[in-house]
């Protein structure tokens, strides 16, 4: 198995340097209260099978604290929260706040219709954070337990795909991380199994590198997509070169695809980023804004919240032989 190495090739491009220091943190969980939410959306998309999920995602690192809002600017992040017509299932955000604690915040409810969105997002919380709008089908409860970003202690993580059998993700997992799931999806178990792997390699870089390896070599077919904050280090997943775009599931929705929103009908799974000179971003496709950049095919790197510095880890390609 090949890890990650300090002089490893930057995926993004050089970020400049922070002088900021990341203490141990403690972790603020905060969920809001669930709501009955039905849709016949979510019903005409069920043939996707059981724990199907597709999602939006948004991370950065900067060199101060900001609004999540201001990451994007004002117009283009009411295009992403728009995709909550949608993604619509539910939202979650964490960031590292002004006292180096780490905190996370999740809803059921549609990001489009939440008061508690709309204020935390244009709050400028902190340096380093991300953003996740959650569209569930195939049966899965739109509850807290299974809404996006999951947690433990000091990690937090989200995700955008689909990874099936779930059975196959139980085999993966110890009795001790097992007993630490709190919902249904197949999501919660890929960070569990992620969490799993960096305590067993010792390290971060090591541990997320040997998760991957793991989770592509079992489930070549899914999309890995995801973002991991850690006290130190933003870790950005792109893993998807085979798995279906669109979604049998989104297609079922549209009668064309020029009716889906940008670049859902043959990208659903891109990741784009771009680097500033006080800050590193990552977004999934669904905004049609220059300035971005596209992230390499099955890659995944770690953006250091002090410096912004980003490191790519050394993954083996998705194919039947890995």
């Amino acid at each position: 198995m090949r890890v990650a190495t300090d002089r490893a090739a930057p995926l993004f491009g050089s970020t400049r340097n922070s002088s900021s220091s990341t203490p141990t943190v403690r972790m603020r969980i905060v969920s809001q209260p669930a709501s009955i939410a039905t849709s016949a959306r979510v019903e005409k998309a069920g043939h996707c099978g059981r724990g199907c999920f597709m999602c939006r995602l948004l991370g950065y690192v900067a060199a101060r604290p900001v609004a999540a809002v201001d990451v994007l600017g004002e117009q283009p992040f009411e295009a992403f929260t728009s995709l909550a017509s949608l993604h619509g299932d539910g939202w979650g955000m964490a960031w590292r706040d002004g006292d180096h604690l780490t905190n996370a915040v999740s809803s059921p409810d549609s990001a489009a219709r939440d008061p508690r969105y709309a204020e935390l997002t244009h709050t400028p919380l902190g340096a380093a954070g991300l953003v996740h709008l959650r569209w569930a089908t195939g049966g899965l409860p739109v509850a807290p337990e299974n809404t996006h970003p999951f947690t433990d202690g000091q990690y937090v993580f989200a995700h955008n795909g689909n990874i099936t059998p779930i059975s196959r993700l139980d085999e993966l997992l110890t009795p001790e991380s097992t007993a630490k799931l709190r919902g249904a999806t197949d999501s919660e178990r890929y960070f569990r199994f992620i969490r799993q792997c960096i305590g067993e390699s010792g390290s971060e870089a090591s541990g997320v590198t040997r998760a991957l390896h793991t989770m592509m070599k079992e489930f070549p077919d899914a999309s890995l997509n995801a973002l991991l904050l850690t006290p130190t280090t933003l870790f950005a997943i792109h893993i998807n070169s085979r798995a279906a775009s669109p979604p049998p599931a989104l297609s079922a929705l549209y009668d064309s695809y020029e009716d889906m929103p940008p670049r859902h009908a043959t990208e659903y799974y891109a990741m784009d980023y771009r680097v500033t000179p006080d800050a590193v971003h990552i977004i999934s496709s669904g905004l049609d804004e220059p300035g971005w950049t596209h992230v390499p095919p099955d890659s995944a790197a770690m953006i250091d919240l002090d410096t912004r510095a980003v490191t790519r880890l050394d993954l083996l390609p998705v194919g039947p032989g890995i």
